[in-house]
């Protein structure tokens, strides 16, 4: 998961205003219970220390009129009287509010609740040829039409000579149609960076589809027995598979990064490309090392204080330490949030491990995986001249 959308957090320093409220239920008395619940969330802020431009702007921000539609939340971030960010949220919150005012923006809960959802290419095919769709987390837009040959595509149930040859003629009709839509597909995929394929339709249909999608493409799809070209076919079901795909996908990455990082935790005849732990994490952080950070926001190491200053890189595990570092007034923080502030600010990737994930997790709950390995970095001091 990229976080480079939230870039604009970090140029200016703190402390920051952090509100995450769940707007998700909509009926008529929704604007009042939103002013109430503003009112609430300010109050939080003021008794945190809060300074009153900063709360004010809090408060327009949540209580703005309407909202957008589909909207299950809002995270609002704001600092020194300005709000910065404000991104609706794609899920409810599981807390009515969740409210901080603290050295640095309070971000982790953004990885369950604005995470990039995988972007779906569903593919709605008959014999003639196929309609696309693209998904994603604010929903559907056509992505195109494939419109193969119309004739002949059904077959007849006479066996003379004549009406044989009419049947190769439709199974050429139906295999040269297939071709065209997965060439579609692919080039589709290509264009859009689509992470799953769902092929809808009768059996025959998708079945000869999927076989012919180059070779690098052809993991990505999946076959559903709903859904299909003529309309109103099977939506609701469509729906449910089209969301056990993209669950799938993400299991599947899940599962693909821990690998490499366990892998890169103790390499066979290799020095270590991985770190764990707030320490290890920390000095990683400050060198720019990390390449890909990992973050299980239940563990008992994501709440654990650090020593921040103004610079991604001012992170320290002990106060004194930042001094080295060129801050004198070092504020104390999260890790996990001064570790996606470094993540964010060194175009690092994060991965958000769930609870359910296997066991032999990083320590604590926080790992990282490495741009380069510790051995290279002891290599590079042994060679400073004394």
């Amino acid at each position: 998961m990229q976080l480079a959308f939230l870039t604009s957090l970090f140029d200016r320093p703190g402390p920051w205003a952090s509100v995450y409220l769940d707007t998700s239920r909509v009926d008529e008395s929704a604007r009042e219970r939103l002013e109430l619940q503003a009112r609430d969330a300010c109050r939080t802020l003021a008794a945190q220390g809060c300074d009153p431009a900063t709360e004010r702007a809090v408060h327009d921000a949540l209580t703005a009129w309407p909202r957008p539609a589909g909207e299950a939340g809002r995270a609002v971030f704001a600092a020194h009287g300005e709000v910065v960010l404000d991104p609706p949220l794609t899920r409810r919150p599981l807390a009515p509010a969740d409210v901080t005012w603290a050295a640095l923006p309070r971000l982790a809960p953004l990885l369950d609740l604005a995470a990039q959802e995988p972007v779906c290419l569903v593919a709605y095919i008959d014999r003639t040829g196929a309609d696309l769709e693209l998904r994603s987390p604010l929903g559907g837009t056509p992505a195109g039409h494939v419109e193969g040959r119309d004739w002949p595509v059904h077959r007849t149930g006479s066996a003379d000579w004549s009406e044989r040859h009419f049947q190769l003629s439709v199974e050429n009709t139906w295999e040269e149609n297939a071709e065209r839509v997965a060439q579609a597909l692919a080039e589709c995929e290509e264009e859009t960076g689509a992470d799953v394929i769902v092929l809808a339709g009768d059996v025959r249909e998708r079945h000869s589809v999927h076989e012919r999608l180059p070779a690098e493409v052809r993991p990505l799809a999946v076959e559903t027995e709903h859904g299909g070209r003529a309309p109103g076919s099977g939506v609701r079901l469509l729906d449910e598979d089209v969301e056990a795909a993209r669950q799938d996908h993400l299991r599947r990455l899940a599962e693909r990064e821990l690998d490499r990082f366990r892998a890169a935790r103790s390499p066979a005849g290799a020095p270590p490309s991985a770190a764990e732990g707030v320490p290890a994490l920390v000095e990683a952080a400050r060198e720019h090392r990390i390449e890909e950070l990992l973050i299980r926001p239940e563990g008992p190491d994501a709440h654990r204080e650090v020593w921040v200053g103004a610079e991604p890189d001012q992170i320290a595990v002990r106060r004194s330490e930042t001094h080295y570092l060129g801050e004198r007034d070092p504020l104390p923080a999260r890790a996990d949030d001064a570790l996606l502030r470094s993540a964010v600010m060194t175009g690092a990737e994060v991965l958000r491990i769930r609870p359910e994930d296997e066991a032999d997790l990083p320590v604590g709950g926080l790992g990282a995986l490495l741009r380069w390995p510790y051995a290279d970095k002891e290599r590079e001091r042994a060679a400073e001249p004394a």
